[in-house]
């Protein structure tokens, strides 16, 4: 059986500010296979010569793109109109998927505030779903397949599966990231049991957790460096979804408070059940706590944190290679 795939989404990088061109040299250098281009900021342009340039250059370095976009929920907190409306940035997405030769392009519904608005998650899961019906026509008849992230604490694996039937599972699939998992109470090797057979890509870090007075404290780590049991974690992942790459998203240093013990954390939780909560709590317990990342202000402060990232990015890719056997290209 061929080494899963391995690359990264550009977004373990941002603080580079880097355009594609720059990323898919970087990649290269990093002997993975594939890059997640998960922003619409990251090309140069959005014209057909450009992205005819970039293919050219993926496959002169042997480099598989997938591409994304954020929130295509109009009622969201994190949607922005910059490139129009849900539907027209979705559709935007779509032709650079096809233009790149990416069978996927990546969205999000939101975030984890939006399981506390006006008609919970599922209000905003319907929204969803409208402008995912809208594109169907476009996706199919261009071969790419819509891949829906659980997003920073916004829908549960359950919940993602339900969006997927209810749009459509014949053009509609997951972005597992089992980073985000954690944040909504799940152990990412749960929500691999079930988002796998439906991954179309991934986003993929390490994952520590610590008591506090309120709950206790997510932040996410370089690959091998957090509690999450990646020799079995990938095991499994190679019968679910052996197809699939996995795009590492190394968001380290970033504390998030999950303030479980506190009555009104449960609002945006109605319906965890108590095994399920208990399951999670196996996987956070034992934890010790981690010094975040705080840089300086100014040009030394932006210096370190880009250093920290690719440092974070760069250790991970090598941990993987090395004591996972991911990757194809030595």
């Amino acid at each position: 059986m061929d080494s899963l795939k391995l690359g990264f989404d550009n977004y373990s990088i941002r603080a580079l500010g880097w355009k594609a061109p720059r990323l898919l040299d970087y990649a290269a250098a990093l002997k993975v296979d594939t890059i997640l281009l998960s922003d619409l900021d990251v090309y140069e342009s959005h014209g057909e010569p450009h992205l005819r340039e970039l293919k050219a250059r993926a496959e002169d370095l042997g480099i598989e793109i997938q591409v994304g976009m954020l929130s295509i929920c109009p009622g969201s907190k994190l949607f922005s109109n910059r490139y129009g409306t849900a539907e027209e940035q979705l559709k935007l997405t779509i032709r650079i998927a096809r233009a790149l030769g990416s069978g996927v392009a990546r969205c999000v519904l939101g975030h984890v505030d939006d399981r506390r608005g006006g008609g919970g998650i599922e209000a905003r899961m319907a929204q969803t779903v409208q402008v995912l019906k809208r594109v169907r026509c476009l996706a199919l008849d261009s071969g790419v397949k819509i891949a829906v992230e659980n997003h920073a604490g916004d829908m549960r694996a359950r919940e993602l599966l339900a969006l997927i039937d209810d749009a459509g599972r014949d053009f509609v699939g997951a972005t597992m990231d089992c980073g985000n998992a954690t944040w909504a109470l799940e152990d990412p090797l749960r929500n691999l049991e079930l988002l796998g057979p439906f991954a179309l890509t991934t986003g993929i870090r390490d994952s520590a957790f610590w008591p506090t007075a309120e709950g206790a404290t997510l932040q996410w780590t370089a690959m091998g460096e957090g509690q999450v049991d990646w020799k079995r974690y990938f095991a499994r992942f190679a019968r679910l979804c052996p197809n699939t790459p996995v795009q590492l998203e190394t968001i380290s240093g970033r504390p998030i408070p999950i303030t479980y013990l506190a009555d009104e954390f449960w609002d945006a939780y109605p319906n965890v059940s108590g095994r399920e909560f208990v399951g999670f709590l196996r996987f956070a317990r034992g934890g010790l706590p981690r010094r975040p990342f705080k840089g300086a202000k100014g040009t030394a402060g932006r210096i370190a944190e880009q250093r920290f990232q690719r440092n974070e990015l760069e250790k991970s890719i090598r941990y993987c290679k090395r004591t996972l056997g991911l990757g194809r290209r030595k």
